[in-house]
């Protein structure tokens, strides 16, 4: 028999700062809601992705994308099984499927809105958040066209031990560059340059930081910028000719109601550098040139991905602050229910 109820969590207020414990709240639904139309099925989400750009997207600010409204579920990628399917829908009961489910035991989405998974060889579902989904595409699409790395060059990576940051470190050591990467504590350093290959980890929080990284760097080609603050402005002041930032995030930032500006833009006119944001969307049509690359790092062992998996559906919203403080060790999701529990049809 299918459940009577099931959870949502939305958005309830937003922070000036910090999320809050009353940031979210939880909402009992009856099951009998959920109508299945057609072109659509019924989804029951089996994991989460946490990312730091929630965030942004429940500050109420134009973005790339509408905010979360109040009361709504909150917005989130995630996978899922396929437990029931309208008139002429693509899926069959049992497929696993990506999409933007949101904070909810089980959703309604529409075929177009949902991808068929199917892991391949040296790969799990979950990598479909991580390295094979928007997490592996953003590092890709960033390093590659807008960074433009190139064998040789010296890439800095900031936010290095994070979902996005660690990839990047990886396909730029498969690109041939020496990979320097910044972290925030000694296992984290030690896990970059151990397991992923690094040629240099730095502690950002060690008191002679801006002396190791000025030594460890000398002049950077690409800095891949996830934290943007204080190790952008020094990053800037370490740029070799024709450099290229690519501002991917600024975690240091996304908490703070009155962020600091930039100091040492300046370098950006002297070296003939340049600093630019991307959108991972924007490569949509280019996404199948990416999976296939680090499907192949996967599958060799040359990539490698890394999960801290948080237990239970109703621990999302306190979840979601470990990644401003650094709390996660690999990429973040919650995991919802197991990929083999399937309910009956509606």
């Amino acid at each position: 028999m299918p459940p009577k109820t099931f959870s949502q969590i939305v958005l309830r207020d937003r922070p000036d700062a910090h999320i809050l414990p009353d940031t979210f709240e939880s909402k009992t639904k009856a099951f009998d809601e959920l109508h299945v139309g057609k072109g659509q099925a019924l989804v029951q989400v089996t994991y989460l992705s946490l990312d730091p750009a929630m965030r942004g997207w429940i500050k109420d600010r134009r973005s790339y994308v509408p905010p979360v409204k109040i009361g709504e579920v909150m917005r989130s990628g995630g996978l899922g099984v396929v437990v029931s399917v309208g008139e002429e829908s693509k899926f069959k009961m049992g497929d696993l499927v990506s999409g933007r489910f949101g904070w909810t035991e089980y959703a309604v989405a529409d075929d177009k809105s949902m991808e068929k998974i199917s892991p391949l060889p040296g790969s799990t579902s979950l990598d479909f958040l991580n390295t094979l989904g928007m997490t592996g595409m953003t590092a890709y699409f960033g390093l590659h066209d807008v960074g433009q790395l190139k064998a040789g060059e010296t890439l800095v990576v900031s936010g290095a031990a994070g979902a996005v940051g660690a990839l990047v470190c990886q396909l730029g050591k498969r690109a041939g560059a020496r990979v320097i990467g910044i972290a925030g504590t000694p296992v984290k350093c030690a896990w970059l340059e151990g397991d992923l290959g690094v040629d240099k980890a730095l502690n950002y929080k060690s008191p002679t930081f801006r002396e190791d990284f000025s030594e460890a760097v000398g002049y950077l080609d690409v800095y891949f910028d996830n934290v943007g603050g204080e190790i952008l402005d020094l990053a800037l002041s370490r740029l070799n000719q024709n450099a290229r930032v690519v501002l991917c995030g600024a975690i240091s930032a996304y908490n703070d109601p009155k962020p600091k500006g930039l100091v040492g833009y300046l370098n950006l006119n002297l070296q003939r550098a340049k600093m630019q944001g991307f959108i991972v969307s924007d490569y949509a049509k280019q996404y199948p040139v990416a999976v296939k690359e680090i499907a192949a790092g996967l599958a060799d062992g040359s990539i490698k991905s890394k999960f801290h998996i948080v237990d239970g559906f109703q621990n999302a919203p306190s979840a979601l602050p470990m990644l401003f403080s650094g709390a996660n060790a690999g990429k973040l999701v919650v995991k919802v229910s197991d990929e083999h529990s399937m309910s009956p049809t509606l």
